[in-house]
């Protein structure tokens, strides 16, 4: 048995065994993202933005980056930078973060200011710092030079009547978004744990379950991505999950990392109550994508685990449950398949 408090239910004690736990807050992966109606998919849409997402002239004929430079699949999904490198040495604001699992967020950017992955997409074709083409409108427009992209085009939306080829901005994002639901990172440890393999996590990592949820931290990160309410009844896609951080001011590490120098959702809502808000992270895959936070300001995921503490709950957590919450964070890598520019892959297509 392994006692857990329940998140938002005051002192209430949760007794169960770890299955039936898993249902509510420990949860594996589901097969497959939620996804939209007006964009289901298939094999030749994924196909497709897997082409365009590794192709530097999705952002200028001349550019040097692709979005594989940011968001790297043969590791984390990232980059393992604080801040990411974009056109002629520009660089982001905040930074990246991983790509697998990524149709599982209901809200995207650190700010939630995205909702949906379709709309970010468009966001970043059109971000000086990422793009150089001065319009996407340009971007399609080299795109109909190409006749091998013309057939591809044609292909994954066979049903387009409205646009030259089905080349547009819309479809260039529809596809690029069904590549990214495909991004799936299965059978971590930690999922065969909860599916009943009592070896497949360390003495350390099932103590790290017990102390995350002590130090308090599955108040916030729960659910089948460890981001709060898995898309659902509780939380559509569209909806933000956010959380205040710092929520606990006044500590050393907000100076030593900058904590408060961004004030996060506020930059785009302009609302006071955004400040210092953000949209609460995933934790799969975690421990591949140092540098942390949205500053990428703490190279280790330890120290993370020891500002985590002190600055949400005022905790200065002990080494040993430091060790245990870090083997566990550990124990959320999935498996990554390798995907590359020149390599067919499966896909997880609805059914048709």
């Amino acid at each position: 048995m392994i006692f857990f408090k329940a998140p938002f239910f005051g002192s209430l004690l949760l007794v169960c065994s770890l299955p039936a736990l898993a249902f509510d807050y420990l949860q594996p992966l589901p097969e497959q993202p939620p996804i939209p109606a007006d964009n289901p998919q298939s094999s030749q849409k994924i196909a497709l933005g897997k082409r365009l997402f590794f192709d530097t002239r999705l952002l200028g004929a001349d550019s040097k980056i692709s979005c594989n430079s940011c968001h790297n699949l043969k590791e984390g999904g990232d980059d393992n930078r604080a801040l990411s490198l974009g056109q002629d040495g520009k660089t982001s604001q905040r930074s990246a973060p991983s790509l697998w699992n990524i149709g599982f967020q209901t809200v995207l950017y650190w700010d939630g200011r995205a909702i949906s992955l379709e709309a970010q997409t468009l966001d970043h074709l059109r971000d000086p710092v990422i793009s150089r083409w001065p319009h996407i409108g340009a971007l399609v427009d080299h795109l109909n030079q190409s006749a091998s992209y013309q057939r591809a085009f044609r292909n994954a939306f066979p049903d387009d009547k409205n646009t030259f080829n089905g080349i547009s901005g819309v479809n260039i994002a529809r596809a690029i978004s069904s590549f990214e639901r495909s991004l799936l990172a299965r059978n971590s440890p930690f999922d065969r744990y909860i599916a009943g393999d009592k070896s497949a996590l360390s003495a350390s990592a099932q103590r790290g379950i017990q102390a995350f949820n002590d130090a308090g931290c599955l108040a916030c990160h729960f659910g089948a991505n460890f981001a709060g309410p898995a898309p659902g009844p509780a939380l559509k896609m569209g909806d933000g999950f956010y959380e205040l951080f710092p929520n606990n001011l006044g500590s050393d590490y907000e100076q030593r990392y900058g904590l408060v120098k961004d004030l996060g959702r506020f930059e785009f809502t302009g609302n006071p109550d955004g400040r210092f808000m953000w949209r609460v992270p995933p934790l799969r895959g975690i421990a591949l994508t140092a540098p942390y936070f949205h500053n990428g300001s703490v190279a280790s995921l330890e120290e993370a685990i020891r500002v985590m503490g002190k600055v949400q709950f005022n905790k200065n957590l002990s080494a040993k449950d430091v060790r245990d919450i870090s083997a566990f964070l550990h124990s959320l890598t999935g498996e990554l398949e390798q995907v590359s520019p020149n390599q067919e892959r499966h896909t997880n297509e609805a059914p048709k």
